[in-house]
């Protein structure tokens, strides 16, 4: 699939007008990976944003050290690694592979410099960015409720 389908899909970025995926596509990069890798994980710096152009990916809270609890999957055209645009850059969440993936990465701050440039085209985008967080947030909420009714 061509990466400009691809962004123009994506929960990130689907709201943007044509020259602002004109420059998406020019910062992005293709990563793959196979199952059960870890993308990058809770509480580490967070460089990049990725949106998944094919596979599965889990999204995993680490509440201890032998703790893990997936909060959801993420699946074609959508995001993750949001925290890459919002200091301190810190990863509220790890991501890990459940099947090969093949992933658009942008450094997140080769990002944050387009959207000084283009503050409409980063208005968009950041509007976006709070829909992924509310949406995890309702994820971890539901969880939660999940646990607590189990007591």
């Amino acid at each position: 699939m061509e990466k400009r389908e691809i962004l123009e899909r994506s929960d990130m970025f689907r709201d943007l007008i044509s020259e602002h995926v004109d420059a998406l596509e020019k910062i992005c990069a293709c990563e793959t990976y196979e199952s059960g890798v870890f993308v990058c994980r809770q509480n580490t710096y967070s460089e990049k944003l990725y949106v998944i152009e094919e596979g599965l990916v889990a999204i995993i809270l680490e509440p201890g050290p032998l703790s893990q609890r997936q909060l959801q999957a993420v699946s074609n055209f959508q995001t993750f690694g949001w925290e890459a645009l919002i200091p301190p850059h810190l990863r509220t969440d790890s991501a890990k592979t459940i099947e090969k993936t093949t992933l658009l990465s942008f450094k997140g701050q080769e990002l944050i410099d387009l959207f000084k440039k283009d503050p409409q085209m980063g208005c968009i985008v950041y509007q976006n960015v709070a829909r992924v967080v509310a949406s995890r947030l309702q994820s971890a909420f539901m969880q939660l409720l999940g646990v607590c009714s189990q007591d």
